[in-house]
This record gives C-alpha cells, structure tokens and sequence, in this order.
C-alpha cells in the first residue's frame, strides 16, 4: 500500500468514531478479544513520577507505588513499565551499582525497603505485569563525577565514561561497559518474576549542536573492521540487543524483552524505507538504533515506537507512523504497541490538537485498523493519575470498557 492510500486508509478508520457516544455504539473490533496491550510508563528520573520527592519515608514510597498500581487497574491497564535503573543506579539491592539518589536523595543510601520486589508482587497480586525499565548508558544528569558515590563503578573506572550535552554516559564502544550494563541488568532478572525488560530510547544520546561524542579511542581499538565510526557505533547497539536477548532467555525464559525506541527510524528523504516524515532525528543515524532490524530480524520480543506525535502532524504524522510500523512488524515475532504521549495532552505549549481531550483516543482508533498493532503504552504514570484535560478518561471510555488480557 503505498503512503498516501496508507494514510487516507488510517484517516477513513476515524470517520466512523468522532464522539464517545457513536464509540460506545460500535460494536466491539473482533480482534480485541485476542491479548491487548495497555501499559502506562512510570518514570523515576528526577522524580519525575515516582516518587513524587526524594527523601520520603520507606511508607510514604510504597503508599506512592501502590496508589499507581491501584490506579492502573481502575483504568483497566494491565501493565506497568516500572523504570528501575534510571541512571546507573538501582531500585533494589544490587551488587553492581548504589542505591539510587531519587528514593533517598542520596546515592547509595538504602532506603529500608525493595521497591522493585514490591512492584512486582504487588503488580502480580493485581493481575498487572512488571516490566523492569533499564537505560542502559546513562550515568547522571550532570557531569561532575564527584558528585556520585565513591563507590560508583564510573568513578572506578573513569575509562568507561564520556561527557556529553551535560550528562555522563558510559561508552557503548567498550565491550567491557557492555558486559557490566549486562550483568547489572541481569541481576534484576535472576533475583525478580518480571514480566519484562525494558529499554527506552537511550542508546547513543540524542544530538547535541555543537559537541562531539568522544569515542574516538574506542572506535581506534574496536572499530577496524567497519566502514565507518557510525556502523561500528549501530553494531554495537546490536551486539547490546542480541546479547540481553540471550542472556534473559538464559536466566529466565519466561521473561520477554521489549525496546521503546524513538518514533522514526529513518525518512524517506534519506532512505526510501523510511516513513514519509521529516523529523530533525532518526534513531538509525543519531541514535545509531537499527530499530527496524530488530523488529525485522524478530530480535526482540516486543518494540513500543514512541510516536508523541498528532494525526495530522507535519513532521511526523500519527497516522503514517503507525501503517509504516505495522509494514515492519509484518511477519515478524516481535510484537508492536504503540507509545503514546498522553503527556502532551492539555499542554498549552504542543499543537492545537493535543488540546482536544477525544486526540488520543482517535489514536486508539486508528490504530485499531492494522492488525499488528497489539495495543498501547502511555506516557506516563504522573498524567494517568492527574488526567488534567480528561483524555485518559476518554480512552478508558472509548476503548477500555472491557477488560483485556496483556500478551505473553
């Protein structure tokens, strides 16, 4: 289908859905029956969601947590992206990396309780999945490491760690960062049930105008075999991906991995694979994420493309992003969702459209015409609670009447 009859084909989809009372009227989509994603991402960097301050008691935390879970089920979510290690740092006794900074306000301070072993079992007790959240790279928001414990595995290896756009990442060219992000992770998964693991968008950082990512002893010791600094950076990216796969398959069997990745990979303008868009980053040239590989090669289990964008969109139009990843995932194993920037909703600083509480929920309806678009993640847990403008709530109306089972 090419892109203008995919994109007039999504638009149709909406014309029978415009007001809450003719959804309420439609019959039920047959293929709703079948498993359905509908997570919701709970955020713990800088508190953005969770919790609400650093420094609270261990109760207070847990009365956080349990409120957001309680509030997933009264939506009829039925999965919880919890993010776990924010930056480089845990929300459970690891042996690799501190306690992190946003339950204490201090890092490597224990904050007398396990707040992932108690998402899990309480997102179990509620019939909800956990999905534990890793950003695999980031160390901290800022670029003083003497800011962090003198503990940390970046200040005992300074080797591993490059500044960049006034953060600190570990660099993703060095095997052995590779196998600590690993091992870090896989910690999680021997000693908790998730459901899944989880990575966001963070793979090389997003540009920034004017600053160099200084790779380039790396790229000297490891980078021989490739063309170029960019595929020797996508390959490793890959090589982090494959290796995770294997690893959770090895640890735990039952336990999925899933990727959010940015919304476009590539544009059509620069490879005629890509989406008709013209968005200012592509995750294959900026974040060196092959993100339509991984869905292709069925290297992943699940992928949730961000796409924090309206239908009608100049740049990134919702509604060529969803037929062009729904093409992707096409034969695939891995399964698609879509992320949703519930977040933007109300927002007097987004596009007029994002105004307009029924927005996502025409989303949902759009979405609803492709097959391989198995459900839904929204952005995030902090706008599910407040609902400022009610378009959660028109989605729980529109789409969530009944509830759905998340796929396994």
């Amino acid at each position: 289908m090419g892109r203008l009859s995919r994109r007039a084909f999504a638009l149709a989809a909406l014309s029978t859905l415009t007001t809450a009372s003719e959804a309420a009227a439609t019959p039920w989509h047959p293929r709703r029956a079948a498993p359905e994603m509908r997570g919701v991402w709970l955020a713990t960097v800088s508190n953005r969601d969770w919790p609400s301050k650093a420094g609270l008691t261990a109760a207070q935390q847990r009365a956080e947590l349990i409120a957001h879970l309680d509030r997933a089920v009264a939506d009829r979510l039925n999965a919880v992206i919890f993010q776990v290690r924010p930056t480089a740092d845990a929300l459970w006794p690891s042996p690799y990396e501190p306690w992190s900074q946003y339950l204490t306000g201090t890092q490597g301070k224990n904050p007398g309780w396990d707040p992932l072993g108690t998402a899990v079992a309480e997102a179990h007790r509620r019939g909800l999945q956990l999905h534990a959240w890793f950003n695999p790279y980031r160390i901290a928001n800022h670029t003083d490491p003497a800011k962090l414990v003198a503990s940390h595995p970046a200040r005992r290896h300074p080797d591993w760690v490059v500044p960049y756009g006034g953060k600190l990442y570990y660099n993703p060219g060095l095997p052995q960062v590779r196998a600590f992000v690993e091992n870090a992770i896989l910690d999680a998964v021997h000693r908790y049930p998730v459901d899944a693991v989880h990575f966001d968008d963070y793979f090389y950082p997003y540009p920034v105008a004017g600053q160099t990512f200084d790779d380039d002893a790396a790229y000297d010791r490891y980078g021989g075999d490739y063309a170029n600094r960019a595929d020797w950076r996508r390959n490793n990216i890959d090589q982090l991906v494959l290796e995770t796969a294997a690893r959770i398959r090895q640890v735990r069997p039952g336990t999925r991995f899933g990727i959010s990745p940015f919304g476009v990979w590539r544009n059509a303008a620069t490879d005629p694979l890509g989406s008709d868009t013209r968005a200012g980053v592509q995750s294959y040239d900026d974040n060196f994420a092959d993100t339509r590989k991984w869905v292709r090669e069925g290297w992943i289990d699940y992928i949730v493309p961000q796409l924090y964008w309206n239908i009608g969109f100049a740049a990134a139009d919702y509604a060529e992003l969803v037929p062009w990843w729904a093409e992707q995932a096409q034969g695939s194993r891995t399964k698609l969702y879509l992320g949703e920037a519930l977040y933007k909703a109300g927002d007097p600083a987004q596009p007029a459209a994002w105004r307009d509480p029924a927005e996502l929920s025409r989303h949902l309806t759009l979405a609803r015409g492709y097959k391989q678009a198995r459900g839904h993640v929204f952005f995030a847990a902090r706008e599910v609670a407040s609902d400022p403008i009610g378009a959660m709530a028109r989605v729980v109306a529109d789409h969530y009447q009944k509830p759905a089972t998340a796929p396994r």
